[in-house]
């Protein structure tokens, strides 16, 4: 054992831990002449992370000196938050002040020791870089006599990266581009070089591209995944079907929205005495996309597709995406049947899951469905063969939707904004519209998800659940005190709260004007639903397990259940074990962290066109809801979802007091609470942050 050994081996059995240089030299006998070969010993092991130092000059073992691992979450005043990846033993973030940083930017991966302050109990200062969080980055390039830069656009990302001048590609002064980071000396920039060039910063259309490249999401295919898409076949052959249950003869719909292309869910509805027999048919993608084939990679990779108002960037390329797998009208395609009775209360008394082949009849909108269901003669006259099937659809989704009331769901208004363009090419943001035939879908998928998470856990097979557990504690008890403070009784547990809890607050205040603001408050307390191998039910569904299986051209969880379910309908129980048993919880976790890029993605986006439409709309002025309160302002979205910050400088003059538990701004005259109605100007646009500024004109209603 050479030295090195004997030194750490000393620390793990205890005798030099929490000891200084000095200490631990005396503790092994080293006389002050080798101290030096000590100290290089030392620090090599902590550069190694094998053992650390605390602001006190004492080492340890990483455990034996408590610290902690997580990402930095920086901001853009020099200070920084850790998120620990031990969420179960650190469940709150750890403040890290400027002067602890040591070299540390946003996104890196970092070890920490807490810090004595007398400022906080949860101070802690950077004691290890473990990876660095960007390899590349999205900015603005910038030339001065100092040289060149890249700026970034993550305004978290605090340090600009410095670019030599042959390392350029001939970027000038305002250009969004792409920079490669290459170093990250100590104390000094970033070093990188720039690898593309995205426009103009400014233009429109650049900051589009420039946040999808800033997410990390993919837009072109490579070679080998398209080539492999051009082989798909262009129509299912007769051999395919055997063995497939064939429901080609049943009246079997598809209802989209009017741009959707990639058709992956369809529906069948019969009467059998007094029961409604409802089938909800999906694409077989995995047929066409065999596990760990070059398309499989490819979606793993990407794991959901990404929409946003101009373009989408698919899971699949398009040969499957809009062509084989899209269950398109008057064609056969191959497809997984969830087949249900359903009774006069909502209950599934039989079901049957299977391989099948079927053929869409009729591509429906949910706005001709809509028609139909209101007698609209036009409507009627298109899908003559469709009224009876859309009667007893509506009369469903009425059923479903009292199942799911007396179950406890809780049944969240949330707004969700739908960005168009008119004719002449301008941005069109309607104001929120939901229609029934969406909650007609939305209600037969949801079902047809928990009847197969249902079947998969009774045949104990691996499996992707879409989880969604119940709120914190804190959280519960935070919502709580806000409902005490408006006057809404809130009796329930937060250390054990369940779903009809929620769902009779929600209740009790319909068509209160405390409802829509009770709806934001609540979703804010809740967990975000994420995709786990072990099944922990839904608490926004009060379901006991769920799924996502309606959308395998979309979204690869539904991908990867296809193919075990279809080896369990098989028979191959055993098969499917083996060879999905460990590939679950990888791919759970890749498609709740692709996911979460995507609908970062999406929002920012929506954000950039929300900025846009308003720029034509300065000076007007638009009655809103204020949706959050800071202790700086307040924010106020639009019956249309575009949300405006309202600065304090805005407001009349008053000594106001920021109470963030009641969500309230409160001065001795005037007071702001989120849900209060009120009447703004639109004062300016920020294209950069993506922000639009309102000016307070009046306050119309207050919630209590």
């Amino acid at each position: 054992m050479n030295v090195k050994d004997k030194i750490l081996a000393n620390f793990k059995n205890g005798k030099l831990t929490k000891k200084t240089e000095k200490e631990i030299a005396a503790a092994l006998g080293i006389h002050r002449g080798e101290q030096k070969d000590l100290i290089k010993i030392l620090r090599g092991l902590c550069d190694e992370g094998l053992l650390c130092r605390d602001g006190r000059g004492r080492f340890g073992t990483p455990e034996q000196m408590g610290a902690v691992i997580g990402t930095v979450s920086a901001h853009r005043n020099g200070f920084a938050f850790l998120i620990p990846e031990d969420r179960k033993k650190y469940p709150a973030d750890f403040f890290i002040p400027r002067r602890g940083m040591n070299g540390a930017l946003h996104g890196d991966r970092v070890s920490v020791l807490r810090r004595q302050s007398a400022h906080s109990d949860d101070e802690v200062e950077v004691i290890r870089i473990l990876s660095r969080g960007y390899s590349q980055i999205v900015g603005t390039f910038v030339q001065d006599r100092q040289g060149c830069f890249l700026r970034p656009d993550e305004e978290k990302f605090t340090k600009d990266i410095f670019i030599p001048r042959g390392k350029t590609m001939g970027a000038v002064n305002g250009s969004k581009a792409i920079a490669r980071i290459t170093s990250y000396p100590q104390g000094k920039a970033p070093g990188g070089e720039i690898i593309e060039i995205l426009g103009r910063s400014g233009d429109f259309f650049t900051e589009e591209l420039a946040l999808i490249r800033a997410h990390d999401l993919r837009e072109e295919f490579p070679e080998k995944v398209c080539r492999e898409a051009a082989a798909a076949p262009l129509s299912v052959p007769e051999s395919a079907m055997q063995g497939r249950l064939d429901l080609r003869d049943k009246l079997i719909v598809t209802v989209d929205g009017e741009d959707t292309r990639d058709i992956d869910d369809a529906v069948s509805i019969e009467r059998n005495k007094g029961n409604y027999i409802l089938g909800v048919h999906i694409a077989d993608v995995s047929h066409y996309v065999p596990f760990r084939g070059i398309l499989d990679e490819e979606a793993y990779k990407r794991a959901t597709s990404v929409y946003f108002p101009d373009r989408v960037l698919p899971m699949l390329p398009k040969e499957l995406s809009n062509g084989i797998c899209s269950l398109n009208e008057g064609v056969d395609r191959l497809a997984l049947s969830c087949i249900m009775e359903i009774d006069a209360e909502g209950k599934v008394v039989k079901r049957k899951i299977a391989r099948s082949v079927i053929r869409s009849a009729h591509r429906m909108t949910y706005h001709q469905v809509e028609d139909i269901a209101r007698g609209m003669p036009e409507a009627i006259a298109a899908f003559p063969d469709a009224v009876g099937l859309v009667k007893d659809a509506f009369a469903l989704t009425d059923i479903l939707k009292a199942m799911r009331r007396k179950k406890g769901e809780i049944e969240l208004d949330v707004k969700e904004a739908k960005i168009m363009f008119d004719a002449a090419g301008k941005i069109v943001i309607p104001d929120y519209e939901r229609l029934k035939s969406q909650e007609m879908i939305e209600q037969f998928m949801v079902l047809a998800n928990e009847t197969v998470a249902e079947f998969m856990t009774e045949k104990k097979a691996p499996f992707v659940y879409r989880i969604h557990e119940k709120p914190k504690p804190e959280k519960a008890e935070e919502l709580k005190n806000f409902l005490i403070s408006i006057g809404v009784p809130a009796p329930y547990d937060p250390a054990d709260v369940k779903p009809e809890n929620y769902r009779a607050i929600l209740k009790n205040a319909e068509g209160m004007p405390v409802a829509s603001v009770i709806n934001r408050v609540m979703l804010r307390s809740m967990m975000k639903a994420r995709y786990d191998s072990v099944n922990a039910g839904h608490f926004g569904l009060s379901s006991a397990c769920y799924c996502h299986f309606t959308s395998p051209i979309r979204r690869y969880p539904d991908l990867c259940i296809h193919r075990i379910i279809k080896l369990v309908l098989k028979g191959q129980d055993d098969e499917a074990r083996k060879k999905y048993g460990s590939f679950v919880s990888e791919a759970s976790v890749q498609s709740s962290e692709c996911e979460r890029k995507a609908v970062e993605a999406e929002r920012d986006v929506d954000d950039l066109y929300k900025t846009v439409y308003m720029s034509d709309r300065v000076g007007q002025d638009f009655d809103g809801v204020i949706s959050g309160v800071t202790s700086h302002g307040f924010f106020v979205e639009l019956p249309n979802t575009v949300e405006g910050f309202v600065p304090y400088a805005s407001l009349p003059e008053d000594e106001y007091e920021y109470f963030e538990e009641r969500f309230l701004l409160r001065g001795k005259a005037n007071s702001f609470r989120i849900g209060d109605e009120v009447r703004v100007r639109v004062a300016g646009v920020d294209f950069g942050s993506r922000e639009v500024d309102f000016h307070f004109l009046q306050k119309l209603k207050e919630i209590g």
